[in-house]
């Protein structure tokens, strides 16, 4: 197991070839596929459900990272993790109950995880961080892939790593945004230690494979494994 996870995020894979970009980033060395679940109200963009977790199953080994950008998730959870989650990421701004919501999402054998919108002050998730296994942090506005990364994230990761910290908590922090080669070393020097990347692996010039290479070669260059 690293110290720091490479998650390729599948929005940006070609799905004419899904299979194939999936075994690329696999065999380059990915550690989880992230998996962006959008249902149109909570996000503007439409994008993948049950069905698209249960195939990545099928076609990979890895951890299936899924990031739920829906309104009131907890009546999917159990879809999903039955269709192949091994985590399951909701966000603070659509649980009331953010604690009950993660206690069940791990009561289904899945990594319990929060996020935290661009615009959402580090104090929403507060009390999400005794019960998370993962806190993740978006760094652009969640919907769409390609976006420009969001420098103020920057801080709110530096806070909540000193809150993880505090906690004593073995929880990832996770980034997700604009993640590549110049961004992901300022955002692992804020602290976080696992990085959603979508273009910057499957748009890659050369490729997926030369994608994960880069974002493995920003973490080595930016104090090792």
């Amino acid at each position: 197991m690293n110290n720091y996870i490479l998650a390729p995020s599948i929005l940006s894979a070609d799905f004419a070839r899904l299979g194939e970009e999936i075994a690329s980033v696999e065999a380059a060395g990915a550690d989880w596929i992230h998996v962006d679940v959008m249902d149109g109200h909570f996000v503007p963009n439409i994008t993948m459900g049950p069905f698209i977790v249960e195939t990545c199953k099928r076609i990979t080994k890895l951890p299936l990272d899924v990031h739920l950008m829906i309104e009131q998730p907890e009546r999917y959870l159990e879809a999903f993790a039955k269709a192949g989650a091994t985590g399951m990421t909701v966000h603070v701004e659509t649980c009331p109950d953010i604690v009950a919501t993660l206690k069940q999402i791990k009561s289904l054998g899945c990594r319990a995880g929060a996020v935290l919108n661009p615009e959402t002050p580090v104090g929403a998730i507060q009390p999400a961080l005794p019960e998370a296994d993962l806190i993740l942090v978006m760094s652009v506005h969640p919907g769409y892939s390609g976006q420009h990364f969001m420098p103020e994230a920057i801080a709110k990761v530096s806070e909540i790593r000193k809150k993880l910290n505090a906690l004593r908590s073995s929880a990832w922090l996770e980034v997700d945004g604009g993640i590549d080669a110049a961004t992901l070393p300022k955002m692992k020097a804020a602290g976080a230690t696992a990085f959603v990347a979508a273009t910057a692996i499957f748009k890659h010039s050369r490729g997926p494979r030369a994608g994960i290479e880069a974002l493995r070669d920003a973490i080595a260059s930016s104090g090792g494994e």
